[in-house]
């Protein structure tokens, strides 16, 4: 019944400058909100312009789910057979797609690409590509960091939002994380912008939620605005508790299950829970801190579950441009 939709191109991707290396150089971060803007011309741009680019050297990805006509293959087929250094993730027990995915990597093996298949006993659930450019000044890192998988058919049927980034901090960031998923040693990883699971991300949540109890006052009062597909994990639902009963407010959007129970006198009298359901699938995750005026705002994979907070490697990235900031405020304070 609805008519077909149509994505428009991000306005700052169309530019006089074909390469999109030297459009992320000069914006240094672009936020992608899927399937409003087009998966094709931004992320699938980013590799199939990586995979041909004589410049670039390296291209590594995480890939959990993909479409069985992806173009995400061949890109990495491509980039392989034209000389660069590739290794992807796979995560074979992706649920539903564990042939495709051995399909996949199959595929990949048999062209020279360095597969693994991230670290024992964890799901390698996290989104990001990472690329090693030989730029004008010197080696330049850029990268893809989404809340969504790397599929053209859920891209066109799930909100979804995406950063492309020259950040070097966070691009240092992901040197280290693709250290420890393609070689699995690397026994101090000192991340520091991006907050990864499953050692840092639950602990950073918990102490932005203690943090902003202890900086709230009638002045400047303390807000959490979560979106997530699912909260569960006990310890960040009794977190929320403790901050309500401070006299936080506490907004959240979640799509699916909730173990929190807003309004409850005395316990959570000021939380309030939405589940947005609409012609598209919500499945992007914002974190967002008051922080006594110096506000933070995180997109990434994670939802707020004891298997993605424990079990699972995650990625979540601050998002730090004003500019950027603010999409997000908007997002948040329509739904």
């Amino acid at each position: 019944h609805y008519p077909v939709n149509h994505p428009c191109d991000h306005p700052q991707l169309i530019s006089d400058d074909p390469n999109i290396f030297h459009i992320i150089r000069e914006k240094r971060s672009i936020l992608l909100q899927h399937p409003y803007e087009s998966f094709d011309s931004s992320v699938e741009r980013f590799l199939r312009e990586a995979s041909t680019d004589p410049k670039v050297l390296v291209i590594k990805m995480t890939l959990y789910r993909t479409s069985s006509d992806s173009r995400i293959i061949q890109y990495l087929i491509d980039a392989a057979q034209n000389g660069k250094q590739v290794a992807v993730v796979v995560e074979l027990m992706a649920r539903f797609d564990e042939s495709a995915n051995i399909k996949w990597a199959e595929a990949l093996e048999e062209v020279g690409i360095h597969v693994t298949f991230g670290v024992i006993g964890l799901k390698t659930h996290s989104k990001v590509i990472f690329v090693v450019r030989r730029d004008y000044n010197g080696l330049q890192r850029y990268a893809h960091i989404g809340t969504g998988n790397y599929h053209a058919g859920t891209a066109r049927q799930y909100c979804d939002l995406g950063l492309l980034t020259s950040d070097q901090v966070i691009c240092e960031d992901i040197t280290e994380l693709f250290n420890y998923l393609t070689t699995g040693y690397a026994p101090v990883r000192k991340y520091q912008k991006l907050l990864t699971s499953p050692n840092m991300l639950k602990q950073a949540l918990l102490a932005r939620i203690k943090r902003e109890i202890s900086l709230h006052t009638p002045d400047t009062p303390g807000l959490i605005q979560f979106k997530s597909n699912a909260l569960e994990d006990k310890d960040i639902t009794k977190a929320l508790y403790q901050a309500s009963q401070a006299g936080v407010k506490i907004n959240l959007i979640i799509r699916d299950s909730c173990r929190l129970r807003p309004g409850i006198k005395g316990l959570s009298d000021n939380i309030s829970v939405i589940s947005v359901v609409g012609r598209f699938l919500e499945h992007a995750r914002i974190f967002y801190f008051h922080n006594g005026g110096d506000e933070e705002y995180f997109i990434g994979s994670a939802d707020l579950m004891k298997r993605n907070l424990e079990s699972r490697v995650e990625v979540v990235t601050p998002v730090e441009d004003k500019q950027l900031q603010a999409r997000l405020r908007e997002i948040i304070d329509v739904q």
